[in-house]
């Protein structure tokens, strides 16, 4: 017995069992594009509540409270429960029948389930038992496992949709989504350690938001939630509505994630190595150029694909660099709750992507003003991190007062 506990506690086994995690959940929710036209079939469900719906979703995704509770009451237990709470939800989508049940179901509950079970918990898990030296190659793996789960879950959800229609679909996704049940064995179960000072939440985000380089971050992370959100949620209709066959926008979008594999262990291995801000600076302007190519380039099945792998390279590699620039800047005593609110300004970007973009689609019949927006922001982001001050700053329950 006292074997396996050494074993189960092993960094090793922590970083492998959150990247199973991650996998698992993140591939769940980039997959939920392909179900966008199918439901607007069957239950005439335009794509702005679609939209609205993964929008929802994503805003309670960010809310900071799972990295909080994680910090306070060890994350096995919060990935337990939202990986239960997720499969519920999913077997729930299979009698959902119009856009209130959507709301709730695929927007609230499958959103309550996510924050529990990606990034925020997982790597604030990780943070703890992995050297701070390591930390963003760790942080890496568990990122480019959580994209293989794009890779690997949209082509399977695509045959489910295909082969047994979308009831099927959600409920064979649910079965998929209880892996997490048992990989959340080796999450530690105990609470964080005592690096630095204890504070309560409130002087903790006061102290931590008087550091400026953190609220750039903040806003820096926004763009990426509203790039990820809108490409997941839209891209796969996009190329739909532009002719080309539906298996090629799947694989499109599987594409990215097979990618972002290598493009997240690449980026995590540069954090690691050179100055982060630096890192996120140049990423966002690579994702800019990439973008403007696809504009810009007649669309065909080739660009299509290539666009799927090119923009995969960068698509969650800026998890791995955002998160250990977090650390660095506080430690990991509250790398939970610090990057939970950082993950925030990534989802209320998320929220714009995915239901903005179907409004402006359903006002005008096109994409093409949002994917110059997402250019501009991509320029702006690339700006914002070169510019942000990575200084580590102390956690103290003086400063906090100072700071009330």
């Amino acid at each position: 017995m006292a074997t396996w506990q050494n074993w189960h506690r092993h960094p090793a086994a922590v970083v492998i069992a959150g990247g199973l995690i991650v996998l698992v959940s993140t591939g769940l929710r980039q997959s939920y594009g392909i179900f966008m036209q199918p439901l607007g079939c069957v239950l005439g469900i335009d794509r702005e509540m679609f939209g609205l719906a993964i929008g929802v979703q994503n805003l309670v995704l960010g809310l900071p409270l799972a990295g909080y509770l994680a910090d306070r009451f060890a994350p096995r237990r919060v990935v337990f429960i939202g990986a239960l709470l997720y499969v519920c939800a999913l077997f729930l989508m299979t009698e959902v029948h119009g856009t209130p049940g959507l709301l709730l179901i695929l927007g609230v509950l499958t959103g309550l389930a996510q924050s529990a079970t990606t990034y925020v918990v997982v790597l604030g898990a990780i943070g703890r038992v992995v050297d701070p030296s390591r930390r963003s190659t760790a942080f890496g793996i568990v990122t480019g496992l959580g994209s293989f789960g794009l890779f690997l879950m949209v082509p399977l959800a695509n045959h489910w949709l295909v082969s047994g229609g979308w009831n099927w679909a959600f409920e064979a996704l649910a079965w998929t989504a209880s892996i997490m049940l048992f990989a959340s064995v080796f999450m530690p179960d105990a609470t964080a350690s005592h690096e630095g000072a204890s504070l309560t939440l409130v002087p903790l985000l006061r102290t931590a938001g008087q550091h400026r380089g953190y609220v750039m971050l903040v806003v820096g992370f926004f763009v990426c939630g509203f790039h990820v959100a809108f490409i997941a949620t839209h891209l796969p209709a996009y190329l739909v509505d532009m002719g080309l066959e539906r298996d090629i926008a799947a694989n499109a979008l599987a594409l990215i994630g097979l990618f972002n594999v290598l493009g997240s262990l690449l980026f995590g291995w540069l954090g690691d190595r050179y100055r982060k801000t630096h890192v996120l600076a140049g990423l966002y302007a690579v994702r800019a150029a990439i973008i403007t190519g696809f504009v810009l380039i007649p669309l065909s099945p080739s660009s299509a694909m290539l666009f799927g792998a090119l923009i995969g390279l960068v698509w969650l590699a800026t998890v791995p660099v955002t998160s250990g620039l977090v650390g660095q800047l506080f430690g990991s005593r509250y790398l939970g709750t610090l990057y939970g609110v950082v993950f925030l300004g990534h989802q209320l970007g998320a929220f714009l992507g995915a239901w903005w973009a179907g409004r402006v689609f359903d006002a005008s019949a096109s994409y093409a003003l949002v994917w110059w927006v997402a250019i501009a922001l991509s320029v702006s982001a690339a700006v914002i991190h070169w510019l942000i001050d990575d200084r580590r700053v102390e956690l103290s329950q003086s400063a906090a007062v100072r700071s009330a």
